[in-house]
């Protein structure tokens, strides 16, 4: 047993929404081991639910959820309490949801995998690194298009059909698109 696990008093509270309950069961026990007071959610519904009954100080917030858009769920974090600490996951990674999901008020964007001590890392983030490298290398073609579809389904508020039609893209050609695997940076 670690020292966390002995922790008296008031643990800060975390809500971690995620689909995948096998990755919702491994990581609580990992974060209640680092001292957090976790509840679990696995779609956007009842964590709104949750939300409205106990806002928590952290907040882990899976991009896409069955009933929709993790980013939705940022906002309403930030509406319910302002000073909620946010992490964004998302097995889908790309620079627009980044940048949106930062926007919208969370503190730190992480593409799985994923481990307890990421988050933890993520949650202390309070600004920007300036030593990060600029690279030379410019996007692949399937890292523009990745980018590019990203961008239009997030302009469309997670509307595949509507995305579909706007790229002049059959939707079935669309939704394989967007199961594959985002491309390496």
């Amino acid at each position: 047993m670690s020292e966390t696990d002995n922790v008296t008093g008031p643990r800060p509270t975390l809500l971690l929404i995620d689909d995948d309950e096998t990755f919702c069961a491994v990581v609580s026990r990992a974060l209640h081991k680092r001292g957090f007071e976790v509840t679990l959610s696995h779609a956007r519904t009842h964590a709104l639910k949750e939300i409205e009954v106990n806002s928590p100080e952290y907040a882990v917030v899976d991009l896409r959820l069955p009933d929709g858009s993790g980013l939705r769920l940022v906002s309403s974090l930030k509406a319910a309490d302002p000073h909620t600490n946010i992490v964004v996951l998302t097995g889908h990674a790309s620079i627009a949801t980044a940048v949106e999901a930062i926007k919208l008020g969370a503190t730190y964007y992480l593409a799985k995998p994923v481990n307890a001590d990421d988050i933890v890392a993520a949650f202390g983030r309070r600004s920007g690194d300036d030593r990060v490298p600029i690279t030379d290398k410019p996007l692949s073609v399937e890292q523009l298009e990745w980018e590019h579809i990203n961008r239009v389904l997030l302009k469309n508020n997670g509307n595949i059909s509507a995305t579909a039609r706007t790229l002049s893209m059959h939707r079935r050609t669309l939704q394989r698109k967007l199961l594959k695997r985002a491309p390496k940076y």
